[in-house]
């Protein structure tokens, strides 16, 4: 027993010291950029000078538009004040470029083919299906999506969708949107391959954006995840029991992987449970398999297939 004891914790020291080394390493990265506010230019601009802000940000002016599309924007009084919205919240932006730069360190460090993107701020009406992009050399804001849970301009958006507004979004959604094309396809339509789908994608926020809470991670409240730890057996248990994981109904995805107010487990919890609690159970099969299979790298999990991840992971939540 002591030895055993042991190793875990000479396991757990090494561990330790790994990713020690590799935040000094990636803390050297160089990663230079300014934030362009471009919410800045265009509302504190005059329709006078759109020819030369039409010029430095052209991907903002789609042809087919006549001029008269942006003056009446720059004097929309809804516009205006959602401007002065932004203003006020991100009158400066400092914190954010802090955890920018480190993301950007972060990414190098693991896809040193990607350096360090431009970086603008925008203003895009509310459109919170197009909150954030991380375009490979472009990064893109809108800063208008992340005013905080509370304002007024969102009274009429779902709870569940709510905490998804903070500013301790930007970074989480920044790096499901470089996600995009990276991890594998899954092969199949099972409920599983997309638990593991979304948990590669969760694990990848572990590796760039360490720093940041499990909850900010996935969009949880801390009761949220909270639930989640607490009631991880159960959850999976229910999902073996009713043999869900290799359900290729689309309905299991919409019961548990797409946002929604909670998820649908058909138990007495249901109320109780965040939704997408799918995602999060596929979080925890991929950081087993990782700590179990220390020699895969971060590209090569992205790769690998729903199956072998899970027959390695040696996943096996504790009873309460």
């Amino acid at each position: 027993m002591k030895q055993l004891l042991f190793v875990v914790i000479a396991a757990s020291f090494f561990s330790c010291k790994n990713e020690t080394n590799v935040e000094e390493v990636v803390a050297k990265i160089p990663a230079e950029f300014k934030v362009e506010r471009f919410d800045q230019v265009f509302y504190g601009s005059k329709p006078e000078d759109l020819p030369q802000i039409k010029a430095k940000y052209p991907f903002f002016f789609p042809e087919g538009n006549q001029d008269s599309v942006w003056v009446n924007k720059l004097s929309d009084p809804l516009l205006r004040e959602l401007y002065t919205e932004v203003q006020r919240k991100y009158s400066n932006l400092d914190k954010v470029e802090t955890d920018l730069k480190k993301l950007f360190q972060h990414v190098e460090y693991y896809f040193p083919k990607y350096k360090t993107p431009r970086v603008i701020t925008l203003i895009n009406e509310v459109d919170t299906e197009a909150k954030s992009f991380y375009l490979d050399s472009l990064v893109l804001v809108s800063l208008d999506c992340y005013l905080g849970k509370d304002h007024r301009f969102y009274v009429d958006f779902p709870e569940f969708k709510k905490v998804e507004l903070e500013e301790s979004q930007i970074l989480p959604n920044l790096v499901s949107s470089f996600s995009y094309g990276k991890i594998a396809t899954p092969t199949d339509r099972t409920l599983l391959a997309a638990m593991i789908y979304y948990g590669k994608e969760l694990y990848l926020k572990d590796k760039l954006i360490p720093e940041y809470s499990d909850a900010n991670k996935i969009g949880y409240t801390d009761l949220q995840l909270q639930f989640c730890e607490l009631n991880e057996y159960q959850m999976w248990s229910s999902l073996v029991e009713n043999k869900l994981l290799y359900d290729s109904n689309p309905k299991s995805e919409q019961r548990f992987i797409n946002p929604a107010p909670f998820s649908k487990f058909y138990l007495e919890i249901d109320n109780q449970t965040p939704g997408r609690v799918g995602q999060w159970l596929g979080w925890q099969i991929v950081r087993s398999y990782m700590e179990n299979n220390s020699k895969t790298t971060l590209e090569d999990l992205l790769a690998l297939n729903a199956k072998t991840i899970f027959e390695n992971s040696k996943y096996k939540p504790k009873k309460n």
